[in-house]
């Protein structure tokens, strides 16, 4: 790499805009990879992360938002131990802080449900509390992740969030939104 010249990095700059552009796209073909994986539920990761959109959209939460329950679980195929960090990780460029911690410690928050069934304490989540995003995590796992696994729910298909994951990955990647503590408005 120390070889390349601002010439060529300029060029590699140009081809890599047209693939940073399809990186919603991406993101979402990836998120059908849930359908597969993690047995036992009565619905798929992937049936899960489109009931916790749909409750979102529903709910008249912001578009921003929507996307970040579309997406929270996105990393559950691919490292089911970590996966609220590569969720989270995935959105960073493209959301609000508040909104990146929300999706990185919703797996803390979640085990409020369901911490004491398997040794852990539930109120693990509580040593985040004073956080600025404390209630919104929480309302977010209470509304959105933690019900959402119903087979009966009149969940969304995948086409009803197309244009909101296009709207946010089409943002300029660490832009200024990457500063505000909360969604800046309806996406």
């Amino acid at each position: 790499m120390d070889e390349g010249d601002a010439v060529d990095y300029a060029l590699l700059d140009h081809l890599a805009k047209p693939y940073i552009a399809e990186t919603g796209q991406r993101v979402l073909a990836y998120l059908e990879t849930l359908s597969e994986g993690l047995l036992g539920y009565r619905i798929s990761r992937y049936q899960h992360s489109l009931q916790a959109a749909s409750r979102a959209l529903r709910a008249g939460e912001c578009g921003e938002v929507v996307v970040a329950a579309l997406l929270h679980d996105i990393g559950d195929a691919l490292a089911p131990e970590n996966h609220a960090e590569l969720g989270a990780a995935v959105l960073r460029p493209y959301v609000a802080k508040h909104t990146h911690w929300m999706v990185l410690r919703h797996g803390v928050f979640q085990g409020y449900y369901y911490f004491d069934k398997i040794g852990a304490d539930v109120n693990e989540r509580e040593r985040y509390r004073g956080h600025p995003a404390f209630e919104a995590t929480e309302r977010f796992c209470a509304h959105y992740d933690q019900l959402s696994f119903d087979p009966d729910y009149d969940t969304l298909p995948i086409d009803a969030f197309e244009p909101l994951v296009a709207q946010i990955f089409a943002r300029k990647p660490w832009g200024a939104h990457v500063e505000a503590d909360w969604p800046a408005g309806e996406v």
